[in-house]
C-alpha cells in the first residue's frame, strides 16, 4: 500500500490535461456580452468532440419566442465545435441560447448562455423547462447500477466456479440465473430509455432507431448478443463436454468482450491514452467483478454445513491478486480524472472518489480479517504409506479425503465484505457519470491557458413573493485586481431589477474584511472594473439584496480565491 501511495503521489504530481464529459469551453459571442450588431452565427467549443441531438441548441428572443435557426452542424473538420445559423434579423435586448449536447464518453450535457443585441435588457427570456426529465434519468440511473450489479454476479460466480472450483455447484445456480436476467433487462432498458436519456425529454421509445445508429445503442446491442451467446454456451456445455482449457478460453474471452461494452462507452473512451484508459477500465471491471461477485459466490458456498479448505484458500488468493489489479488499474484512473490533490475535495467526482476510498478501506480491513483466518486452516492430511520389510512402499488403496471445514465463523465475515462491496460498486457507478476533475478545470481554462472568470450563483428568499438568485462574476476570480458583474434572476428565471444590491467579502482565516467590491447599477446588472483580492483563501462572500423599501435578505457563500 506504501508502493501505491508513492505511485499515487508521484502521478498527481506530474498531472497533464484530459478530458470526460465535454465541457463548454468558448462561444462566439462570449457569454453575457453586448454586441453593436446581430450575430450571424452562433458558435461552441467543447473540451472534446460531442454529438447533435434532433433539438441540440434553442434559441430565444428578448420575448421569450423562439427563433427559427438554420441545422447545427460541426466546424470543418472541428468534432469539438458546433455552429448554429441565427436569422438575419434579430431585435435589440438579450437573447437567451440552451444547448444539449451528447459528450464523446456518451453522456448528455447542457447549459445556457446570454447575450444581448444593441443593449442589456430586462427581458422575459427564459431557458425553458429541466435540463432533464427526472424521470427518465432516474431509471436510467437505477438501469445502470443493476446492470453493474449483475454484471458483477455473473462474471464473479464464473471465475469463482473455474478458479476455487468448489464440490457443488448447484447452490450457485442462483446466482448465475438472477445475474444473466438482471443483466437482460437492465440492458434492455438502457437501450430503450437511451433516446430520452440523451434527449432529456420523458420516457418513450420513439428515438430507440436513432439510438441504434450511435455507439452507446451499438455496443448495448453487443452486449445483448455476448450475453445470449454465453447463456447458449452453457446449455451446450450442459449437454456436451468439452476440454476445459477450451472452455476457460471461451469463457475469458467473452467475459473480456463482455466488460469492453461498458469500458468503450465511459469516461476511459475520450481523453488521452484512450487505449490504455479502455484496457485499464477493462481490468478494473475484471477484477471488481471477480472480488465482489466472488464474494457472493462463497457466501452462497458457505452455506453449506462444510466446506473444504481449498476453496476458501483459493478465493483468498484470488481476492488479493484482485485488490493487486484494482489498486494499480484506480491509481491510473484517480490520477486521469482529477488530476490535482485539490480537486479530491473541491469537485464532485473527486468527494465521490474518497468515498469510495474509505469503503474500499473497510472491504480491504474485512478482508485482512479472513484472511488471516483463512492462513490457519488445516492442510490436506497426508496419508501414511505403509513399508514392508525388505520391500518397496506400497502405493495407498484409495486418497486421504480432504478435510471439511467448519464455516459457521466464516459467514458473518464474509457477509460483512459482500455489503460493504454492494457500497464500493454504488460508488464505483456513481463515478461513472459524474464529471472528472479535469473536465471542470478544463472547461476553466481556455486554450490560450488564461485563466476563466469565477462564477457564483446565490439562491435569495425574501418576504412571500421575493425568490430569484444573483450570478456573480469575478474576473479573472483570482489574486489581484478583479472586474465584478452581478445579474440579479426572478423567479421565472428571467432578469430582474432591484433597488440595491451590495457585495462584500471576507477573510476569517485572516481576519480580513469585509471588503466592499462597491458595484453600482449599471442599467440591467450591476459591476466594477476594480476590485482587489489581495490574499488567496477561502472567502465569504456576502450578497444583500434589497427588493423593496422594506424588504431585503444577506446570503452568504463561500469563495476559493487563488494566486
Amino acid at each position: 500500500m506504501l508502493a501505491a501511495a508513492s505511485l499515487l503521489l508521484l502521478v498527481l504530481g506530474s498531472a497533464s490535461p484530459a478530458s470526460a464529459h465535454a465541457a463548454l469551453r468558448a462561444t462566439d459571442p462570449e457569454d453575457g456580452t453586448i454586441l453593436q450588431r446581430a450575430p450571424r452565427t452562433l458558435t461552441l467549443t467543447y473540451t472534446e468532440s460531442v454529438g447533435l441531438l434532433t433539438d441540440s441548441f434553442r434559441v430565444y428572443d428578448p420575448e421569450n419566442h423562439r427563433l427559427s435557426t438554420g441545422q447545427a452542424d460541426h466546424a470543418p473538420g472541428r468534432a469539438d465545435t458546433v455552429r448554429v445559423p441565427l436569422p438575419a434579423r434579430m431585435a435589440k435586448g438579450t437573447y437567451v441560447v440552451a444547448w444539449r449536447v451528447v459528450s464523446a464518453d456518451s453522456h448528455p450535457v447542457s447549459g445556457a448562455l446570454t447575450f444581448s443585441v444593441g443593449e442589456r435588457t430586462v427581458t422575459t427570456a427564459t431557458a425553458p423547462g429541466a435540463a432533464e426529465n427526472g424521470t427518465t434519468t432516474s431509471l436510467y440511473n437505477i438501469a445502470r447500477y443493476l446492470a453493474y450489479l449483475a454484471v458483477a454476479l455473473v462474471l464473479g460466480a464464473a471465475v469463482f466456479v473455474a478458479y476455487c472450483r468448489p464440490p457443488q455447484r448447484a447452490p450457485l445456480r442462483p446466482l448465475f440465473v438472477v445475474g444473466s436476467a438482471g443483466l437482460f433487462v437492465s440492458t434492455l432498458a438502457l437501450l430503450l430509455l437511451r433516446g430520452p436519456y440523451e434527449e432529456g425529454t420523458a420516457p418513450a421509445f420513439t428515438s430507440l432507431g436513432r439510438t441504434l445508429t450511435t455507439r452507446p445503442g451499438e455496443l448495448l446491442l453487443l452486449r445483448l448478443a455476448l450475453l445470449l451467446l454465453a447463456v447458449v454456451g452453457a446449455l451446450v456445455l450442459r449437454r456436451r463436454p468439452v476440454p476445459r482449457p477450451a472452455a476457460l478460453t471461451a469463457g475469458a474471452t467473452l467475459a473480456v468482450a463482455l466488460t469492453l461494452t461498458w469500458s468503450a462507452a465511459e469516461h476511459a473512451s475520450a481523453g488521452i491514452q484512450v487505449p490504455l484508459a479502455i484496457a485499464s477500465t477493462t481490468l478494473h471491471l475484471l477484477a471488481t467483478a471477480s472480488w465482489l461477485g466472488g464474494l457472493a459466490a462463497l457466501l452462497l458456498t458457505l452455506r453449506a454445513p462444510a466446506v473444504p479448505p481449498r476453496v476458501v484458500t483459493r478465493f483468498s488468493r484470488l481476492a488479493l491478486t484482485s485488490v493487486i489489479v484494482l489498486v494499480i488499474t484506480g491509481v491510473y484512473q484517480s490520477w486521469r480524472g482529477l488530476g490535482t490533490w485539490q480537486a479530491l475535495t473541491d469537485t464532485t467526482y473527486g468527494r465521490v472518489l474518497l468515498a469510495k476510498l474509505v469503503a474500499v478501506g473497510v472491504l480491504l480491513g474485512a478482508a485482512a480479517w479472513s484472511r488471516r483466518w483463512t492462513g490457519r486452516l488445516p492442510k490436506p492430511a497426508e496419508v501414511p504409506v505403509p513399508v514392508p520389510a525388505g520391500g518397496p512402499p506400497l502405493p495407498p488403496e484409495s486418497p486421504a479425503p480432504e478435510p471439511a471445514l467448519p464455516v459457521r465463523h466464516l459467514r458473518r465475515p464474509v457477509l460483512a465484505e459482500a455489503a460493504v462491496g454492494v457500497v464500493v460498486l454504488v460508488l464505483t457507478t456513481l463515478l461513472t457519470s459524474t464529471l472528472p476533475g479535469r473536465a471542470a478545470e478544463e472547461a476553466a481554462t481556455a486554450e490560450t491557458g488564461i485563466p476563466a472568470a469565477s462564477v457564483t450563483t446565490v439562491p435569495f428568499t425574501v418576504g412571500e413573493n421575493g425568490r430569484g438568485k444573483v450570478q456573480i462574476t469575478f474576473d479573472p476570480g483570482r489574486v489581484g485586481p478583479n472586474s465584478v458583474q452581478a445579474v440579479v434572476y426572478g423567479a421565472n428565471g428571467a432578469l430582474a431589477a432591484v433597488p440595491e444590491l451590495r457585495i462584500t467579502m471576507t477573510l476569517p482565516a485572516q481576519r480580513l474584511g469585509p471588503l466592499d467590491t462597491g458595484i453600482t447599477d449599471r442599467g440591467g446588472y450591476w459591476a466594477t472594473n476594480s476590485f482587489n483580492l489581495p490574499i488567496p483563501g477561502t472567502w465569504t462572500m456576502k450578497v444583500t439584496v434589497r427588493v423593496s423599501d422594506l424588504d431585503q435578505v444577506t446570503v452568504s457563500r463561500e469563495v476559493r480565491v487563488t494566486r
